[in-house]
């Protein structure tokens, strides 16, 4: 459904506006790299991750004034949006348990990873702030483009091209940190496309909720970043095991509730 706000946005300036203000943050990381513990990250990601709900602020004021700007960011908490409450279970515990599918196989494989799990203390603390990254990112990629683009394409499209968009977009971070082109493609690109169709997979079943795509997204990162024997462990044979485990997930998922909307349960029972 086209809605009056959906057809006034404008999804193509926003990613163009997304990369034109992370382009001086790429740049000063190559003049002068500093990265994080977390993940070996580098540290202006930790502001470029805000840049898309920054470009989404800017268009949202330049297109329906500041009172949608506000709207906009009071839709990182728009959880009251989500009324079937059993879709905090694919929200919450949907990439736990990929994860813990994954540790499974490594493990049947025989590849070397630790056998005793000791989560970091600090655990609390990193979903915290990975729950505020990721409302930086969603504010704009859900909050903003989605909408627009599934008026223009289905959901499997609009899901596959901002998925691309954003794999692209974590190259030159993913470039400094010296990953393989085996994890570009896994990590990077399959990742990226198959991430963006459970988001908004799970965004269309909660009544468009951003608040349970940001979740979503913090439980995703949290979890990697806690695996057993860390991110590099989760990506060893570049991720292979687990990007692909995520991305046979998203198939099942657009066979099971269609491209077109990604909300149409191919099984629910009709009534008489």
């Amino acid at each position: 459904m086209i809605t009056s706000a959906s057809s006034k946005r404008s999804p193509y300036l926003f990613f163009i506006l997304v990369y034109a203000l992370s382009i001086p943050l790429w740049v000063l990381n190559a003049i002068h790299p500093m990265h994080i513990p977390v993940d070996n990250l580098p540290v202006t990601d930790i502001v470029a991750t805000f840049t898309p709900m920054v470009a989404a602020s800017i268009l949202v004021y330049r297109e329906e004034g500041f009172g949608s700007v506000k709207n906009l960011l009071k839709r990182a908490f728009d959880y009251k949006r989500i009324t079937k409450k059993v879709w905090y279970v694919p929200i919450i515990f949907l990439m736990p348990f990929i994860y813990v599918l994954t540790y499974v196989i490594m493990r049947l494989v025989g590849l070397s990873v630790p056998t005793v799990w000791n989560p970091p203390l600090l655990t609390p603390l990193l979903f915290i702030a990975f729950f505020f990254a990721a409302a930086g990112e969603e504010l704009g990629y859900t909050g903003y483009v989605t909408d627009p683009m599934q008026a223009r394409y289905t959901a499997l499209t609009a899901s596959l091209i901002i998925g691309l968009i954003h794999a692209v977009w974590h190259f030159p971070s993913e470039i400094s940190i010296g990953q393989t082109l085996g994890l570009f493609i896994w990590g990077g690109v399959i990742l990226a496309i198959s991430f963006r169709i459970l988001t908004v997979w799970l965004y269309n079943n909660t009544g468009k909720s951003v608040f349970a795509a940001i979740l979503f997204h913090a439980v995703t990162n949290t979890g990697r970043s806690i695996f057993p024997g860390s991110r590099s462990t989760f990506e060893l044979y570049d991720g292979a095991i687990g990007y692909g485990l995520i991305a046979i997930t998203a198939v099942i998922v657009v066979f099971l509730w269609g491209p077109k909307t990604l909300a149409r349960f191919k099984y629910v029972r009709r009534g008489a």
